[in-house]
């Protein structure tokens, strides 16, 4: 991978680590979201997927919650991997995508529970740490 210099004076993008025991998990042991969930509770893939699930069963306020803990979830993790409160959270980047998934998540279940505000919030901070992510979760 090339790193090229920031010429803006923004900050770098922050990289999330990744949990390859969560993966693991989720992939070769084919364990429920909800387990994952439990087992590693910092993990905000899992309470994406989780999130993604409900909404789709029409359980929208349940995916409202389960898309919360995780974006909070992730900002926690975000701000002990450096990150200040704004800058880039890359897309391409495997564990960061759980927390970009959560926010686009929490945005779709605000705006089915009427929650403009807070869906535009959300999407406008999906947009700002990845316009990758903000193209690709908003299909």
């Amino acid at each position: 991978m090339t790193t090229h210099k920031n010429l803006l004076g923004g900050p770098e993008p922050t990289r999330l680590p990744e949990n390859e025991e969560a993966y693991r998990l989720l992939g070769e042991e084919s364990l429920p979201p909800a387990e994952v969930a439990a087992r590693y509770p910092t993990f905000s893939l899992a309470w994406a997927m989780l999130a993604d699930d409900a909404f789709e069963a029409g359980r929208v306020v349940e995916s409202y919650a389960y898309a919360r803990t995780g974006y909070h979830r992730g900002l926690d993790a975000l701000r002990r991997a450096g990150w200040k409160g704004h800058g880039p959270v890359p897309w391409d980047h495997r564990a960061n995508r759980g927390f970009l998934r959560c926010l686009a998540a929490l945005a779709r279940a605000a705006e089915a529970i009427d929650e403009k505000d807070e869906a535009e919030r959300c999407l406008q901070f999906l947009k700002d740490s990845s316009e990758e992510a903000f193209a690709e979760l908003r299909r």
